[in-house]
């Protein structure tokens, strides 16, 4: 099977009702030091999986670390998220929170790695 390796708007988290329902009581996440996901079921829509990704002030001070992190989670999804795609079924809907956790820069290697480990373990456990 051949995988898309893009990560269109579409994908993208937006709306506040839903970021509010992924972060209430009773969703589910997992860590994988410097990320955590939060995981939560959705309506079905236009896309299987929309994503955010978030890299708090209080943990990255600067604006540019901030900003490398994202781009750095952003392209460890791109890259794996064939890994979740592949074992949703057929008309399931998830949305997805990435959190940084570290409260410094990392190598991209490391985070590719911690961003695949997390996209195998949540696929076992659903």
């Amino acid at each position: 099977m051949s995988h898309q390796y893009k990560f269109p708007k579409a994908e993208h988290l937006c709306l506040k009702r839903d970021i509010e329902r992924l972060f209430s009581a009773g969703t589910k996440s997992l860590s994988a030091y410097p990320l955590r996901v939060v995981v939560g079921a959705a309506e079905t829509g236009s896309v299987p999986v929309k994503v955010l990704m978030s890299v708090s002030k209080r943990r990255l001070h600067h604006a540019v670390d901030r900003n490398r992190a994202k781009r750095q989670m952003r392209e460890a999804y791109r890259l794996n998220k064939h890994i979740l795609l592949d074992s949703l079924a057929e008309g399931e809907c998830l949305h997805l929170a990435f959190v940084w956790l570290a409260d410094r820069p990392l190598p991209t290697k490391f985070v590719m790695s911690k961003m695949q480990n997390l996209l195998v373990r949540l696929t076992e456990q659903r």
